[in-house]
């Protein structure tokens, strides 16, 4: 009775606060900028984690097994673990929220970081791809925190709502790269391999992201979400028989996003991937790599702010096109690029990383103008799947392709993809079918 009793005192505190968010629009408005406060600092964390196994992930396997055939293999596990990873935390957020599926996830990269570290000073190949897969949960973890600023914003707020979150990864993502050297001095020092360097740094970063989530993300914003839209939906079926407006679902809107984040992660990763040993090649150092990279990471994510108030005042439609655009130009730059020649390939990799800005952050904002509370993180987490999985594959084809051939074509095949958004918009624009009903209960 002990039990029950105190189970229904919890019930009754967890109604009476839910209840004080769904009357007050004002602290709603206080907590979705309170979650955007914690995201950022979460994401400066996990910034610096996802950087480190782009930047050295190729490199550590060409090291381990002496050929360059299989250093796309790194992305592939990285990105299908990342895959997996997804499909988890969207499942554990629309169960439990956004605090339970974001520690989970990021704890678990950090875990797998520590994995990539052992991986290495052993030498054990096979070890170092299941970390990898492991590793992935904190890559897919970062992207799915883009979404949780996006749960108490409305339409004009979303696209901006996700670049602040972005934005914030600039920091870790930029500075991780640009200590690769010195994580590889501080790994030689404690006898560990010097490519292992940066996982300690992600290891650690993944873990601080994963604690600044699960001590401060409170109230859940994904909880508060559904308590208001629950709330609506029940003072609406009193007035109408009809099903509220928060239960629609548009199928061509989650289409059309979900292919312009898998077009964009597809040459993205692809020639991403495969720049550091081009550089390897040609004479570039650790040092002059992570230079590149970082400038990459930072075209990535430092634009967001920016971009994010194009697509709410722009539309999603337009930036798609940017993003198509800026992939085109950043495919023929590498191509064209010597592999000797710094400044051509930092100015490739910023215009690869600007247009993938531009597809990821229109292309999520479509996702949710598209989806309703009901199954909006079930659907993120399995658009993020797909996005992971066509970066795997892209990841480990990349390598094939420049073994089989050059950087050069890997570039023009890249940018020839880009191309593919031009059908992708005109089918968007194209009159709709009708918008398909989905019952909350289901």
């Amino acid at each position: 009775m002990a039990i029950e009793d105190n189970d229904s005192k919890a019930l009754k505190t967890q109604a009476s606060w839910l209840q004080s968010y769904i009357e007050s629009p004002e602290k709603q408005r206080q907590l979705y900028k309170r979650t955007l406060f914690i995201i950022v600092m979460s994401q400066i964390f996990g910034g610096a984690g996802l950087a480190a196994g782009v930047t050295v992930g190729a490199l550590l396997v060409q090291d381990m097994l002496g050929t360059d055939s299989f250093a796309g293999l790194p992305v592939a596990f990285l990105t299908l673990g990342s895959a997996s990873a997804a499909l988890i935390v969207g499942r554990l957020t629309q169960r439990f929220g956004r605090r339970m599926g974001l520690t989970t996830g990021f704890l678990a990269g950090g875990v797998g970081a520590l994995g990539v570290i052992l991986a290495a000073t052993t030498d054990n190949i096979i070890l170092l791809f299941a970390s990898l897969l492991i590793y992935g949960a904190g890559t897919a973890t970062n992207l799915q925190a883009r979404y949780a600023g996006t749960d108490l914003a409305n339409s004009t707020q979303r696209a901006t709502a996700v670049s602040i979150a972005m934005v914030s990864t600039t920091l870790g993502a930029v500075a991780g790269p640009n200590l690769v050297g010195v994580m590889g001095g501080v790994a030689i020092s404690i006898g560990i391999p010097p490519l292992a360097g940066p996982f300690i740094l992600g290891a650690a970063a993944f873990i601080l992201a994963g604690l600044v989530i699960l001590i401060f993300l409170r109230p859940d914003p994904f909880i508060v979400a559904k308590a208001i839209a629950e709330a609506k939906d029940t003072n609406n079926s009193k007035n109408s028989k009809a099903y509220s407006t928060t239960q629609l679902t548009n199928k061509r809107g989650i289409i059309v996003g979900a292919t312009i984040m898998v077009l964009t992660q597809i040459v993205m990763v692809s020639i991403m991937t495969m720049t550091p040993v081009h550089m390897g090649h040609h004479g570039h150092g650790l040092n002059a790599i992570g230079l590149v990279i970082g400038f990459h990471i930072g075209a990535m994510y430092l634009p967001s702010l920016i971009t994010g108030i194009l697509v709410d005042k722009m539309g999603r439609i337009t930036m798609a096109i940017a993003a198509g655009a800026t992939l085109l130009a950043s495919g023929i730059v590498a191509a064209l690029a010597t592999g000797d020649s710094l400044p051509f390939l930092i100015l490739a990799l910023v215009l690869l990383g600007m247009g993938w800005n531009f597809g990821f952050i229109s292309g999520t904002a479509l996702i949710v103008d598209a989806t309703n509370i009901t199954t909006r993180a079930k659907t993120q987490g399995t658009v993020d799947v797909l996005i992971a999985l066509s970066g795997a594959s892209a990841g480990a084809m990349s390598g094939i392709v420049v073994a089989s051939s050059s950087y050069a074509t890997l570039s023009f095949v890249g940018s020839t993809l880009s191309l593919l958004l031009i059908p992708v918009v005109v089918w968007s624009r194209s009159k709709p079918k009708k918008q398909v009903l989905i019952n909350s209960e289901e």
